[in-house]
């Protein structure tokens, strides 16, 4: 097998290979470095990279298997940890001039259940300033690129983690998701990404006390994606957020035959483009195809839907911003600046505005759910936008051609809804691609804390569409 066969090899995958000795998780690491280091420059998907620390655990990795000691869920697998969560000793920049090279001296949650179960950070994944972007540049670390085009983004905030996955240059990776940022990359780069129910995995203060805000895996195979979630879920005695008790998905799940499926192409708030609707459409044939009913309805929402979340957030986490403006502005990128000056025209009125729209989001969504197994629609209303996206104040969204009336930020995400619905799961999966070869994606949601179900959804789908980067005509061409 070629080292790039390795790197793309599912997680999965590997620890099979692992066990039954038929691979070394330090040959996995070398092909996974040299990977990372070729496609670097192209990309920049990486900050800080750990890889010769990464290669000795490998050998102590190796050596567990090759005894046949215990190992761990993740043992010698390379993860790529997003850089906004702490590892105790190691700098976090959060992509920002402001914060570059701060050495924390904790370690987050969930960083230390994956460092428990065996996984190998060799590197942290990009991210904009304070992960406040749909798209991941920052004057820290420069412009980030998608490997499927790299005019374009790989989308944001979790935008190194979908690029790295998508290039090779990681087994397993990590990201945060407040208004879309583990799913809109992991639609713009052709990859899994799942956003928990709010609570069913820990996250760091403050912002775990706001219910936007989720951690995730992100992958290329949804079995992965079940096994770091396995991993990372749980509560913590530091997060009084975290939900109890924990939940273990399954591994193995029965087909969706008979199910009920709605769906809605535009959330009846986006402008969608053609390709992503007729991808999208081509999903639902898909899901037909197995046994499932697959019905459009209408949520009733409007553009008030997508207003409803930008209230929230700019009430909270555009703060955080406001404040650092306040000391930083010189260092700070045109979108942060944007964020924070939302932000200081919020107010008390508006942050309540923003839950009674919540509310009414619910009041259409949550009797819907009551006779489907599970709502779809699209991840992104565009494959992607450029990578430069976003580098100057104010800029405008286009989609089909029109100057987009929404918030250029996530005006072409169609991710935020589900975080102001923020206890349903969210999986969104691969639908295909568009012609400048940027993937697309499909969210699918499911009810109230009902994890299972997005999963076998997803492992239907997944299974009838042959899976995804599985040869070299399936992979970016780097």
């Amino acid at each position: 097998m070629s080292d790039l066969e390795l790197c793309y090899l599912t997680a999965s995958e590997a620890l099979e290979r692992f066990r039954k000795k038929k691979l070394s998780p330090v040959e996995l690491m070398q092909a996974v470095i040299a990977r990372a280091e070729k496609v670097q420059s192209k990309l920049k998907p990486f900050t800080y990279t750990h890889y010769d620390e990464a290669l000795d655990l490998a050998k102590k990795a190796e050596a567990k298997y090759a005894r046949g000691a215990r190992t761990g869920a993740l043992e010698g697998l390379p993860i790529a940890i997003k850089d906004e969560s702490y590892i105790a000793g190691k700098p976090t920049s959060f992509g920002s001039l402001i914060t570059k090279d701060t050495i924390p001296d904790t370690t987050s949650v969930n960083n230390q259940r994956i460092l428990k179960a065996g996984g190998i950070v060799h590197a942290r994944s990009a991210t904009p300033e304070f992960s406040c972007a749909s798209v991941t540049h920052s004057k820290a670390w420069g412009v980030t690129r998608n490997p499927w085009n790299p005019k374009f983004t790989p989308g944001g905030s979790s935008g190194g983690s979908g690029a790295s996955l998508a290039a090779g240059s990681t087994s397993l990776a990590m990201g945060s998701d407040i208004g879309g940022s583990i799913r809109i990359p992991a639609s713009a780069c052709g990859v899994v990404g799942y956003k928990p129910p709010y609570g069913r995995n820990s996250d760091d203060p403050p912002f775990n006390l706001d219910p936007y805000c989720h951690t995730g895996p992100m992958t290329r195979s949804v079995a992965d994606a079940i096994l770091l979630q396995n991993v990372i879920c749980g509560p913590s005695p530091t997060d009084i957020a975290s939900l109890r008790p924990k939940l273990t998905l399954p591994t193995v799940y029965k087909p969706i035959k008979g199910w009920k499926i709605a769906y809605s192409i535009d959330l009846n708030c986006f402008e969608v483009d053609k390709e992503v609707v007729a991808n999208t459409k081509a999903a639902l044939d898909v899901f037909r195809s197995l046994g499932a009913t697959v019905e459009e309805v209408d949520l009733k929402w409007g553009p008030w839907a997508l207003e409803t979340g930008l209230k929230h957030l700019d009430h909270l986490f555009g703060s955080f911003m406001a404040k650092m403006a306040k000391k930083h502005a010189k260092k700070m990128t045109a979108y942060a600046l944007d964020f924070a000056a939302s932000a200081r025209k919020s107010t008390a009125a508006d942050f309540l505005s923003a839950m009674e729209g919540a509310a009414r989001m619910y009041e259409t969504f949550g009797p819907m759910m009551e006779t489907h197994d599970i709502f779809i629609c699209p991840t992104l209303a565009l494959p992607a936008v450029k990578a430069e996206f976003l580098e100057v104040r104010n800029e405008h969204l286009k989609i089909n051609g029109k100057v987009s009336k929404l918030n250029a930020v996530l005006g072409w995400c169609m991710t935020s809804p589900f975080n102001t619905l923020s206890r349903c799961p969210v999986l969104s999966v691969p639908s295909g691609h568009a012609k400048s070869r940027v993937p697309t994606g499909i969210q699918i949601i499911g009810r109230t804390y009902s994890d299972a179900d997005v999963f076998q959804a997803a492992i239907a789908f997944e299974t009838a569409v042959g899976g995804w980067y599985r040869d070299s005509a399936h992979r970016p061409k780097l």
